[in-house]
């Protein structure tokens, strides 16, 4: 039988921001990008005992009660499930540099208009190299002054944490996992997704003079076709927060085929 691998860094005072990676990356077992389920349990039952080992006591009471206590003060969106953002406001992190985006980087149009600067052949991806520049222009979008080396070692740290197979490109389906919650664009479509063939037919239908975008007024038929695909009532307030969550993706009044890909479909395309 496999011995489970410990994390030695839940006892600890303040991690660096490595320590918190490798935390992330032992208890997100699946990679899908939360702690769930058998994960969360883990992780809850492991911190309990680094605090009790540590003097920091948590309130008596069964372990249902105590986790139950502990996910409504932790999960933010109340989705069941803890992700990057909610880990790094448990775990003391040294520089948190996870929660220092989130705070900066501000709206989806913004990261959006920082991130065609450099996915120029609309593709989805950016180079690896190209990292620390983006990362630059969203701290100068937030007049947040920082110095060489910070910089640098923020791009180390989200390079570790998104360029998992090495391949020297970074994905904007991942990428995205920097803006708050309520602004990740990805998070707002996860009950309506669709197989790659099924957008490919959608999108060509939509797309007739083969451009390689669509407009907004397409983009309202486009939603009614996937919404009726998934057998959902539509009401006119969700297809505009829709809408308008979409369309903080488009350049100009255009939505390109790859951006609402990434957005719409089940796999991020390759």
């Amino acid at each position: 039988m496999a011995v489970k691998q410990q994390t030695p860094y839940l006892h600890l005072a303040e991690l660096t921001a490595s320590q918190f990676l490798d935390i992330w990356k032992h208890y997100d077992s699946d990679g899908n990008g939360y702690i769930e389920g058998k994960e969360l349990e883990n992780f809850f039952q492991e911190l309990e005992s680094a605090r009790k080992g540590s003097g920091v006591d948590s309130k008596n009471g069964n372990f249902a009660e105590k986790m139950k206590e502990f996910m409504q003060k932790y999960d933010k969106n109340a989705d069941g499930r803890i992700e990057m953002a909610e880990l790094a406001q448990i775990l003391p992190t040294e520089e948190n540099f996870l929660l220092c985006f989130r705070q900066q980087v501000g709206s989806s149009s913004e990261f959006m208009e920082a991130w065609r600067k450099y996915d120029t052949d609309r593709s989805g991806y950016i180079e690896a190299n190209e990292l620390k520049g983006f990362l630059s222009d969203l701290l100068k979008k937030a007049n947040k002054p920082y110095d060489e080396p910070k910089l640098q070692e923020y791009t180390q740290t989200i390079l570790r944490m998104f360029d998992m197979n090495g391949d020297g490109k970074l994905g904007l389906s991942e990428m995205s996992r920097l803006l708050p919650v309520q602004e990740n664009f990805l998070l707002k479509f996860q009950g309506m997704k669709l197989a790659t063939e099924e957008f490919n037919a959608i999108f060509a239908f939509y797309d007739k003079d083969g451009s390689g975008f669509i407009d907004e007024n397409e983009l309202d038929a486009l939603l009614k076709d996937l919404y009726e695909k998934n057998k959902k009532e539509m009401n006119i307030q969700q297809l505009t927060n829709y809408r308008k969550s979409i369309m903080n993706l488009s350049d100009g009044g255009k939505l390109y085929r790859k951006e609402l890909e990434i957005v719409l479909c089940n796999e991020p395309p390759l």
